[in-house]
């Protein structure tokens, strides 16, 4: 089993569901983005996705977007994100995405951006703007290399493009809860059930992790009892933009200990 196929058996067996955290590298530094993964292990989560930041990130809301330019501000690099990554596989037991969008990486080489990532220990990749169709000429560098591809479903996928979703992906189908940007949301779609059970029918055995708007604990709770995994982003991200320096980790780490208490189930 690949490092997230084990932090997905651990959680089933926990009765919870597992906790998938996404920081972007480089904001406000690297030592930073080390810094508040090791908080975020501390507080129980078992994924963590490793933003590549990109200077046109059209699928994400003004917290990312800010969080990346502040990234590009200082200089961060695809070898500085692998630098970090590296880090974060030496002090946690995280396991590791890399996410980004496809053009950072066709500008490094995919073949070097694929060694590089499973060099520094990342477990998986999720480029975020790469479609099923256009997989074949994307992914295999990626998979040649031992890293898991995970892909994006939407409510607006349909059944073909489901399945082809969930061909692609190892470790996790990671199912877009609503249309539109990531941020954090004050509710979740009524049609998350009906999205998860279409993304489960296609997915088979494989888990299911739902992010996109989830930002509070009651949120987390609700995709917990439908998913195998909970994927939180902008709140984080807004957590550390909040704190004062010195202070995010402890900011971040107590967002992430609510929201990984509320992905465990009862009965």
């Amino acid at each position: 089993m690949s490092r997230l196929d084990e932090k997905f058996v651990r959680a089933r067996a926990e009765r919870r569901a597992a906790f998938v955290a996404y920081l972007t590298a480089g904001d406000p530094s690297i030592d930073e983005t080390v810094a508040l993964a090791s908080a975020l292990e501390s507080a129980g989560a078992d994924v963590l996705e490793l933003g590549v930041p990109f200077s046109d990130p059209i699928a994400d809301g003004p917290v990312i977007q800010r969080a990346a330019a502040r990234a590009l501000a200082g200089r961060t690099t695809l070898d500085d994100v692998f630098r970090a990554a590296r880090r974060i596989r030496a002090a946690t037991d995280l396991a590791l995405v890399l996410f980004s969008y496809v053009n950072p990486l066709m500008r490094y080489g995919l073949r070097r951006a694929a060694r590089g990532a499973a060099s520094a220990g990342c477990d998986g990749v999720l480029l975020t703007d790469v479609p099923p169709e256009e997989a074949p000429g994307v992914t295999p560098e990626f998979v040649r290399a031992g890293l898991d591809t995970i892909f994006l479903a939407s409510p607006t996928s349909d059944p073909a493009r489901m399945r082809a979703a969930a061909r692609l992906s190892r470790g996790f189908l990671y199912v877009v809860s609503r249309p539109g940007p990531t941020g954090a949301r004050v509710s979740l779609p009524p049609d998350l059930a009906q999205t998860v059970r279409r993304a489960r029918e296609a997915a088979g055995a494989l888990p299911i992790a739902v992010g996109f708007g989830i930002g509070t604990p009651e949120a987390a709770r609700r995709a917990a009892r439908l998913a195998d995994g909970v994927v939180v982003g902008s709140a984080l991200v807004a957590a550390a933009e909040a704190a004062p320096a010195g202070r995010r980790a402890a900011a971040v780490a107590d967002l992430a200990g609510r929201l990984v208490r509320a992905c465990r189930r009862k009965g």
